[in-house]
């Protein structure tokens, strides 16, 4: 019987606190996140339904094909345009004044300006209001500027480094998936606005309009929520300095980013995973035409797949590297999107090209997750603003250039017949360059920010396919007794023990510490009061020791060959009693034993549960030195189990240890018959 370290999916239990930390939801129960949140969510899908109501709007102010777009050009430039003025200066703004008032104005700002279009729209000429549209939308994206650095900066300070990850997951997935929400109310809004007709006698509406109105509304109640908002942290002076000018700030980030390898590294690499997305954006429609002769249909299957890609790795992404080092997995995601990249240009089947597609769009997607949580973790909050209004100013004009240029280049080179009789397209080449180029700045990037200098990353990324792709696997079954002092372990493992070796099968039971020879050494060092006062670490690191032998030399021999390994105490102890009994962070005890066990975790796991007050009246006379830790202490442990527990069901049994002993023993029995292998299975003669 083959059982997988990790055969439902979810986290090991014994990561509970690093998986609930790193999720994105565990985010979302801080309050003041949750209601920035609420306002980006609004935000961002303000933005995507300002987005296709301006440009709809556009073509819908001049007639020719021509015109159009030309319009709908200009209204991009004009959105993008901003970041090459502003941008920098942005951050500035962020890392100087409040940021929650910042936010709250530019909200404000954007809901006038968006509500002002179809105003000045009812009253102007068709040229006046095309001219008016632009000007908006260059206003809008200038405060958009400063609301983005804004909020990057203050979502560290919210949820703290441990939930970053996770919120920054959040932060992604509302950009990006409020997008075909927004598609889809435009859409509706746009069929109700022409119902509805031309509106009233002094006041006219276009088939827009409506939207453009709950657009505005959505900025509205953004502000209204950031304003009831307390962040902390943000720009603070000690007492009687002169604050600086905006143009020193912004020369102090500048200095910041181009002497820090992590921070360079950083924006190189994310300027290179948004020119491999907006190179599929901008050659898309040309690629689907002239290399896969597909028409709108495979235009809007690229486009779909991109933001699909970028969903994907944004929120699986994180969950997939686990505790691999996010600087080292930086510059790989990057490479691995310039790969699909070239893999698409030289492969120009429908099917291919989609599945490359959503490559690259996942690469991209971790690669950005992880350039924001890098950036909030790393970056002090007096310098993080400018940092991200730089990073968000350099890819908006990045996305700029490869969407103006890339058509032009393609467009340049044609389609034209190549040596031995081969075509060459010149949308295959520009995204095979950008491929390449893409690969060139992953490897400079990994370089800049390589956290293991000397230990080679094929280890890492070995060690992580061997984690995911195969993992531990044994014929036997194994048991864990655990529970806190006088709850009667003991008793229920030798009751068990009994019972299985009555149907046939070979049982091993054991004990940490202690299993092993040199387990018996560290178990009389950890348990002899004499030892004293250990540091809590210290505590850690040698329970770990006395684990990783007992599970190389002990547990996993008995479970290959068959057996049925029945442990006294398992890596659960160590988060119940260092993690929430001596308060260490958990994530990190976490760590160290799935480290020293390899990933494997039992098949069950029988909780004891006592009141401590009970289990330690039972107790001998001659405590050993964690039983003579304090009450509150033991009632720690106790609830940190019972958190395990609640944590994993299925993986659970819990039982109260005040029962008779053969009642306890009846429930484990009852649990455990359904999983146990037919007598003989796997065992060995």
């Amino acid at each position: 019987m083959e059982r997988p370290a990790s055969a439902d999916g979810r986290p090991h239990p014994e990561e509970l606190v690093g998986a609930r930390v790193g999720r994105a939801k565990s985010a979302l129960a801080i309050r003041p996140f949750r209601r920035l949140y609420t306002a980006l969510v609004l935000s961002s899908f303000g933005d995507w339904l300002g987005f296709l109501a301006t440009t709809a709007l556009a073509t819908q102010l001049v007639d020719s094909f021509e015109s159009k777009a030309y319009a709908t050009g200009g209204v991009l430039v004009f959105r993008l345009l901003p970041a090459v003025l502003f941008g920098p200066l942005a951050g500035a703004f962020a890392d100087r004044w409040d940021r929650r008032l910042t936010m709250v104005i530019c909200d404000l700002l954007r809901f006038s300006l968006f509500l002002s279009i179809p105003i000045v729209g009812s009253v102007a000429d068709r040229d006046s209001s095309l001219l008016y549209l632009l000007i908006a939308s260059f206003f809008i994206e200038t405060v958009s500027l400063f609301w983005i650095p804004a909020k990057e900066a203050s979502v560290p300070n919210m949820v703290g480094p441990d939930r970053l990850e996770g919120a920054n997951q959040l932060t992604l997935i509302a950009t990006y998936g409020s997008a075909p929400v927004a598609a889809a109310v435009f859409a509706l809004l746009s069929l109700v606005s022409r119902a509805l007709g031309s509106g009233f006698e002094y006041f006219r509406t276009g088939p827009v309009d409506l939207a453009l109105f709950v657009n505005a509304a959505t900025f509205l109640f953004a502000a209204l929520t950031v304003y009831r908002l307390e962040i902390p942290g943000g720009p603070a002076r000690e007492p009687g300095t002169k604050a600086p000018t905006i143009v020193a700030s912004l020369r102090e980030g500048l200095r910041f980013m181009g002497g820090t390898p992590l921070a360079r590294g950083l924006l190189v690499g994310m300027l290179g995973a948004l020119a491999a997305g907006g190179a599929i954006i901008a050659l898309g429609k040309l690629f689907a035409e002239s290399v896969l002769a597909g028409g709108d249909a495979a235009y809007g299957l690229l486009f779909g797949s991109m933001f699909l890609g970028i969903a994907l790795g944004v929120a699986l992404g994180p969950r997939a590297l686990g505790t691999f080092s996010r600087r080292r997995a930086f510059g790989p995601s990057i490479i691995g999107a310039g790969a699909a990249l070239v893999f698409m240009a030289l492969v120009p089947n429908l099917f291919l090209v989609t599945m490359a597609t959503v490559l690259v769009g996942a690469f991209a997607g971790v690669a950005y997750v992880i350039g924001l949580t890098l950036l909030g973790l790393e970056v002090g909050d007096e310098m993080r603003g400018r940092m991200f209004g730089l990073v968000q100013s350099l890819m908006r004009i990045d996305l700029l250039l490869v969407t103006a240029t890339t058509p032009f280049i393609a467009g340049r080179i044609g389609v034209r017949e190549g040596p031995y009789g081969v075509s060459i397209n010149g949308v295959s080449v520009v995204l095979l360059a950008g491929g390449v180029l893409a690969a060139i700045v992953g490897v400079l990037a990994f370089r800049q920010m390589d956290d293991r200098r000397g230990v080679p990353l094929r280890t890492d990324l070995l060690t992580l396919i061997r984690r995911t792709a195969e993992p531990l696997s044994y014929a036997g079954l194994f048991v864990a007794l655990e529970g806190g002092e006088g709850a009667g372990k003991s008793t229920q493992a030798k009751l068990l023990v009994d019972w299985l070796q009555s149907t046939g099968r070979e049982v091993v039971l054991s004990r940490e510490p202690g299993a092993t020879p040199a387990g018996q050494r560290i178990r009389e060092l950890l348990l002899d009061p004499a030892t004293g006062g250990l540091a809590p670490r210290a505590e850690a690191l040698l329970y770990a020791a006395d684990r990783a032998q007992h599970v190389a030399h002990v547990i996993l021999p008995a479970l290959e060959r068959g057996a049925v390994v029945v442990t006294d105490r398992y890596v659960d102890s160590s988060l119940a009693y260092q993690g929430a009994g001596r308060a260490l962070e958990l994530a990190e005890v976490a760590r160290l034993s799935r480290w020293a066990t390899g990933g494997l975790r039992p098949d069950v796991t029988l909780l004891l549960d006592i009141d401590p007050v009970i289990g330690l009246a039972r107790i001998p006379d001659s405590p050993d030195r964690i039983e003579l830790e304090s009450l509150s202490f033991h009632q720690r442990v106790r609830q940190g189990f019972l958190d395990l527990a609640a944590a994993d069901p299925d993986r659970y049994l819990v039982v109260s240890a005040v029962a008779p002993a053969d009642s306890v023993h009846e429930q484990v029995r009852a649990r455990l018959t359904a999983l146990l292998p037919p007598p003989g299975e796997g065992a060995q003669p």
